[in-house]
């Protein structure tokens, strides 16, 4: 299966620095990789942070030996997660103007048939099937945790103040776990990675519209994407990572934003 990724980044239009940061790319082993990370912190500290996870979760990749099983591929995965937040962690320990940065990750490793999905906070992965959008992940934030407890119904959680609260993030604390999943993949399925600027604005509804458009190259339906935030206020950085499994070869590299 050849298989293709477009990323896309924005700073919205309310923030003046863009704190997401974002990778997609072919691994020398074959696999193919697109990360999504959104940081937060102090002055410039959440730029740091998630550029710092993902630059530690590229170079682990990138030196990734031959691993064979999906069991195994996972397990791998999570120790390089949890390298990732000790390299934003120790940073942040060692700069005072560092102290208490973050950030989230969503990652997507997919070869021929399988992938795994690991993620931390609420930066989401979503499968696109058949016509239908599935969200992969679950949010680590306080509403989602009042959500699933019945203490908010889910219209509730879509305005509550507090609904960036996260529960785990990567870098804030000496230890992290991950949510690690297997996934099957099939020809003809989207992957999308993208940052809360996204979904924080825009209906899932309207998310699949924009990737199911039957005219539009993958740039146009990431952009879409950006666009669709935008309109909607822009109030955050707003990141995609679209990736399309098809049964054209695609050329390998890497793409950062």
């Amino acid at each position: 299966m050849g298989v293709k990724t477009v990323l896309r980044s924005h700073v919205g239009k309310v923030r003046q620095v863009n704190e997401d940061q974002a990778w997609s790319g072919r691994l020398p082993g074959g696999l193919t990789a697109a990360i999504v990370a959104d940081g937060m912190g102090g002055h410039r500290a959440g730029d740091v942070a998630s550029a710092l996870a993902v630059d530690s979760l590229v170079q682990s990749l990138q030196a990734w030996g031959a691993v064979t099983s999906v069991n195994e591929r996972a397990a791998e995965l999570r120790d390089m997660i949890r390298h990732a937040n000790k390299v934003v962690y120790d940073t942040a320990s060692l700069n005072e103007q560092y102290h208490n940065m973050g950030t989230t990750v969503v990652i997507a490793l997919l070869d021929g048939s399988t992938g795994l999905i690991g993620h931390i906070g609420d930066s989401r992965a979503y499968r696109l099937r058949n016509g239908r959008l599935e969200q992969l992940t679950e949010d680590h934030t306080l509403v989602n945790e009042l959500t699933k407890s019945g203490q908010l119904s889910p219209e509730e959680a879509a305005r509550h103040p507090r609904r960036n609260v996260l529960t785990r993030a990567l870098g804030t604390d000496s230890e992290v776990d991950a949510d690690i999943q297997v996934i099957d993949w099939r020809i003809g399925d989207l992957i999308l990675l993208c940052s809360d600027g996204l979904t924080g604005l825009v209906e899932q509804s309207d998310v699949q519209a924009a990737l199911e458009d039957p005219s539009a190259l993958m740039e146009q339906q990431a952009q879409k994407l950006i666009d669709l935030a935008l309109a909607a206020g822009g109030d955050d950085n707003i990141t995609v990572v679209i990736v399309s499994g098809n049964d054209r070869a695609n050329a390998a590299g890497g793409e950062t934003a």
